[in-house]
């Protein structure tokens, strides 16, 4: 069994602040990203940490997010026991805590982030640390993140129109009182849709909150959100400042989009009939000379291209954040 829980993650972590890499956090809502991820972690013999947001569980659940995310977790331990490598699921910036308490109840996630970092400095600590008790009281084997500063742009049902950088004082008075296991920082990373050359990025000030924290005997791991448009060499000099865990989901959203379209176009006369011929679906075209060609219509050979890509993709970030080649699982095989 390779779907692992919150103690199994943590290691990592460990492994990761003294290695100086990071884990790419990868956003999943269906199932050509997730076994295309799957894939991609596989060969670059890297851990896998998928992510779901509440509207990624209502979707796969149609408009549940409950059964949604039992789907999702069902799935993800089946196809976890093909691969060799260590597979975790981060529950992305949850607001419902009724929602949470689920989670921890059905014992699915391995960690789940809690964002209350809309609110005042006080509420987000009050939410933060109800949410770090609720797993304390319940012993539920799963990391807590918690997020202080806001990062802009649009994420799930959130969206913020400025951003907030994060205080390094604010960051250890945040974590020592709510316990939190990871802490979301904000350094001019943006959601969505972002350009590297566009973002005022400060590397320096995830060494300052990190070296504050540590100062402090705090030696907690730090959570790049918004990373889509940021450049190699950018995440890279994130990390060496005590980064590592980076998000990603609007990339793989353009990857699957564009893979598709791509496919699609280079195959539209096997699929989409001459302009004269539009009508005829439900016969399959029988007044027609022209027939569609199923080699190319088939959702299954679309989608393997989608996750051959995604694949790609993934396995190319895993370079980049330093975790290829470093599974925990396998160096114990």
């Amino acid at each position: 069994m390779t779907f692992y829980r919150g103690s199994e993650l943590e290691s990592v972590y460990q492994n990761a602040l003294s290695d100086g890499f990071g884990l790419v956090a990868s956003n999943i809502a269906e199932p050509n990203v997730l076994i295309g991820l799957m894939e991609g972690a596989s060969r670059a013999e890297s851990d896998l940490l998928l992510q779901a947001s509440a509207g990624a569980c209502r979707f796969a659940g149609n408009g549940d997010a409950e059964a949604g995310l039992n789907a999702l977790g069902a799935y993800i331990d089946a196809l976890a026991e093909g691969f060799d490598i260590g597979v975790f699921l981060n529950m992305d910036h949850q607001t419902d805590t009724e929602f949470i308490e689920f989670q921890m109840d059905e014992e699915i996630p391995s960690s789940v982030m809690i964002d209350a970092s809309s609110e005042s400095f006080e509420e987000n600590v009050k939410i933060s640390r109800e949410v770090v008790r609720m797993a304390t009281e319940k012993d539920a084997d799963v990391l807590i993140e918690a997020e202080l500063g806001q990062i802009k742009g649009a994420e799930d049902d959130l969206e913020v129109d400025n951003a907030f950088y994060t205080d390094p004082e604010q960051a250890v008075e945040f974590v020592d009182r709510t316990g939190c296991d990871l802490l979301a920082i904000s350094v001019g990373t943006q959601h969505g849709v972002a350009k590297g050359k566009d973002l005022e990025l400060r590397p320096d000030l995830a060494g300052e909150i990190r070296q504050t924290l540590r100062d402090h005997g705090l030696d907690t791991p730090l959570v790049l959100h918004g990373s889509s448009g940021v450049q190699p060499d950018q995440l890279r000099t994130m990390l060496r400042h005590g980064i590592c865990k980076v998000n990603k989901d609007t990339r793989y959203q353009y990857e699957y989009t564009r893979t598709a379209m791509e496919y699609y176009e280079r195959h539209r006369n096997s699929i989409v009939p001459p302009d004269a011929d539009r009508d005829g679906r439900d016969t399959f075209f029988n007044e027609t000379a022209w027939t569609p060609n199923k080699d190319h219509f088939d959702p299954r050979v679309g989608g393997r291209q989608i996750r051959e890509r995604i694949a790609e993709v993934h396995a190319q970030l895993a370079a980049v954040s330093g975790s290829a080649g470093r599974s925990r699982y396998l160096e114990t095989q």
